[in-house]
């Protein structure tokens, strides 16, 4: 497990970026529970915030990429509309326990 933050640092319906040895990760936190994704669009492969911890629509119910404007829901990383749609963000095995959010090492199934 790699630490990010104290669970305190990712409030309801805030999102924040991770860079973990070359790894990008944005961190979600809606109806009490916290998404992982690798902060990589699936169209071009560009990173989704247009300025730092700044990943959501104005809505603040949907992820949205910057450079293209897709749109991801939060609780599966799925693209519902723009250029990918169809397609998902890449899920990070998580977990949140004893006041931390952590990133757990990948599993074959990940990559």
């Amino acid at each position: 497990m790699t630490p990010l933050c104290p669970s305190s640092a990712l409030a309801e319906g805030q999102s924040r970026g991770f860079q973990l040895d070359g790894l990008q990760v944005v961190a979600i936190r809606r109806n009490g529970q916290v998404h992982l994704y690798e902060n990589r669009c699936p169209h071009r492969g560009l990173p989704l915030e247009w300025q730092p911890d700044r990943f959501l629509d104005e809505s603040g119910s949907l992820l949205q990429c910057a450079s293209h404007g897709a749109l991801f829901l939060i609780e599966t990383g799925l693209c519902v509309a723009g250029p990918c749609e169809g397609r998902s963000l890449r899920a990070l095995p998580h977990q949140e326990a004893d006041g931390w959010i952590a990133l757990a090492a990948p599993t074959e199934d990940d990559d």
